[in-house]
């Protein structure tokens, strides 16, 4: 169905299906007709990919990905969508929908199941509320994929797209880079929506990595050395890291005079090379 951007189409739709949209899933739909093709040509949908897409929506975008990609495999929480869906993509058998939350999926499995032979993409319209745990999922998760394509609010993209060291940033700053090479595609204006938020999005392409940066040696706890940094941002990063970890000041405190830090520093003024020999550093002493 090619007009799923239409206002009237759309109220038509979700009106005989008795919808109504979910503040608390975040749900806006896309309105703009030019904005899913972009995201489904720059997103990697084409032959010989395989797209798994987060969040359906009433199938605007998922619409472009069925014409473009070999296979289209959607994970949808809301489950009152279902019969919408049928209706919107029922001219395409390389459509399989999956009615779950995307972090209880087991992605390697879907992967393995659905896309033998194929190249692997992720795209998705990302609710503000979720937009980090599915990103930090997505990468920590070490997916036989090539990007992922997230549409997300422009606060959330600021953060995404800030370079390892600056104000902008946080611990998803850190593991987007550390898994990928993100890039700012274009931008989404608030009334590209039904019903429009407040606020403007983005969307932006992680290109995943084939090597990461060198010298951890656990990432696990390399990941809650950063989360446990960034989780009180006003403190210095000793005072940071030794709340959230429940370590004494003196062993953190030491870990960074080691790294060659400031006693005082801050995890925002952290380089990559700078965070892995702090986590080293840090995991030798406890």
């Amino acid at each position: 169905m090619d007009n799923l951007s239409n206002i009237s189409v759309v109220k038509d739709i979700l009106s005989r299906h008795g919808f109504t949209f979910s503040k608390s899933l975040g749900q806006n739909f896309l309105i703009n007709p030019t904005v899913c093709p972009k995201i489904a040509e720059m997103g990697n949908a084409r032959q010989g990919f395989g797209i798994i897409e987060i969040g359906t929506g009433i199938g605007v975008l998922t619409n472009e990905l069925c014409k473009r990609a070999e296979k289209v495999v959607a994970i949808e929480i809301d489950e009152r969508l279902k019969p919408v869906l049928e209706e919107t993509l029922n001219e395409y058998d390389n459509f399989k929908l999956i009615l779950s939350d995307v972090l209880e999926v087991d992605l390697h499995k879907l992967i393995a199941d659905e896309f033998e032979g194929l190249d692997v993409a992720v795209c998705a319209n990302l609710p503000y509320y979720i937009t980090s745990p599915i990103i930090m999922n997505l990468l920590e998760s070490r997916l036989p994929i090539k990007s992922v394509t997230v549409m997300v609010q422009k606060e959330a993209g600021t953060r995404l797209l800030a370079k390892v060291g600056s104000r902008d940033m946080g611990a998803v700053t850190v593991a987007v880079n550390y898994f990928s090479e993100p890039k700012l595609l274009f931008n989404v204006s608030r009334g590209s929506f039904m019903p429009a938020p407040n606020v403007d999005s983005c969307v932006i392409r992680f290109d995943i990595r084939e090597n990461t940066p060198e010298g951890v040696s656990d990432e696990k706890f390399f990941f809650k050395t950063v989360r446990s940094a960034f989780s009180q941002r006003r403190k210095t990063l000793c005072n940071s890291v030794s709340s959230s970890m429940g370590l004494d000041k003196s062993v953190v405190a030491a870990a960074i005079e080691q790294s060659s830090l400031s006693p005082s520093c801050r995890p925002e003024s952290l380089t990559m090379e700078e965070f892995i020999t702090f986590s080293e550093t840090l995991k030798k002493l406890i």
